[in-house]
């Protein structure tokens, strides 16, 4: 069954459910994400529709935990208004939540990197620190971000295969297995699990909040790192790592988790021109930095 998710359907379950909220505007926000449809209501607050039944975990596990992280860490992060319910043909929860202003940092060419990769690591370290304890585990609720790497093995030898065997493939196994290599060996911290360009945003160049927590868990940090190479380059990379207490080995597995995103969409065979260019320039910086920190 096909759900259209518009901003007809999001008007009738808010007026069903919250007939205070029913006089705001509601338009979609563009892009509006892919595990979920987000449309903003009013000036202050938006609304998230999971887009298929494979997302819908990540409703209670936000209303959860947001709460929860927010007063440990330096920047906004969304907190839920309401939970709405299943209703008007749409067969899950979906949620509201407050309005956070800022562009993401994928749409803003002007952003100082540099600020942004000091104000992430900050970021991130703050959330390691939060006690995980109790915190999800990984599964496939959030594709099993920050748990076991191997998980993935599969996908990425059938796209090695894929390549053929070439030197630069011989590159590529080395990091996978280097990756596979090593374990987070100490308590498991708190994950975001989906840091990108588009969960960035910024205000006045600078990083102002950190959305998207759908893929968030407790485990191995290594999988946060990817935006060393999706965002960064040159300088900001190298700030965005040396302001992170994370030692080689975990750099290495976030090396293998940049390239098993950048290989399976490499070799998926509807991937439009840019996606592909974004992923081979990937593809290229974790090879070369592999090989920098294997010189002998």
């Amino acid at each position: 069954m096909t759900i259209i998710i518009d901003a007809v359907l999001v008007h009738r379950l808010v007026a069903e459910q919250f007939p205070d909220l029913a006089h705001l505007s509601i338009s979609p926000v563009v892009p509006g994400g892919w595990d979920n449809r987000t449309f903003r209501l009013g000036d202050n607050m938006l609304v998230r529709l999971p887009s298929a039944d494979r997302y819908v975990a990540q409703v209670a596990k936000e209303h959860r935990w947001l709460p929860a992280l927010t007063p440990h860490l330096p920047l906004p992060i969304p907190v839920p208004v309401a939970n709405g319910q299943p209703g008007q043909g749409y067969p899950w929860p979906w949620s509201i939540y407050r309005w956070l202003p800022g562009n993401p940092v994928a749409r803003e060419p002007q952003a100082d990197l540099n600020r942004v990769a000091c104000s992430l690591a900050d970021f991130l370290s703050a959330l390691h620190r939060i006690e995980a304890r109790d915190g999800p585990p990984p599964g496939d609720h959030n594709f099993h971000r920050g748990g076991q790497l191997a998980v993935y093995a599969g996908e990425v030898q059938a796209a090695l295969a894929v390549l053929g065997e070439t030197a630069e493939t011989g590159v590529l196994r080395d990091v996978w297995a280097n990756a596979l290599a090593s374990q987070w060996e100490r308590p498991p911290v708190w994950v975001h699990g989906d840091v990108s360009g588009g969960n960035l945003l910024v205000r006045d160049g600078d990083l102002s909040a950190v959305i998207d927590f759908g893929s968030s868990a407790v485990g191995d940090p290594a999988c946060d790192l990817v935006i060393a190479w999706t965002l960064f380059l040159g300088e900001s990379r190298a700030t965005f790592r040396a302001a992170l207490s994370l030692d080689d080995k975990t750099w290495s597995r976030a090396r293998g988790w940049a390239l098993w995103k950048a290989l399976i969409t490499v070799t998926a065979p509807d991937i439009a021109r840019d996606g592909a260019e974004a992923s081979w320039r990937l593809i290229g910086d974790v090879s070369a930095d592999h090989r920098q920190c294997h010189q002998t």
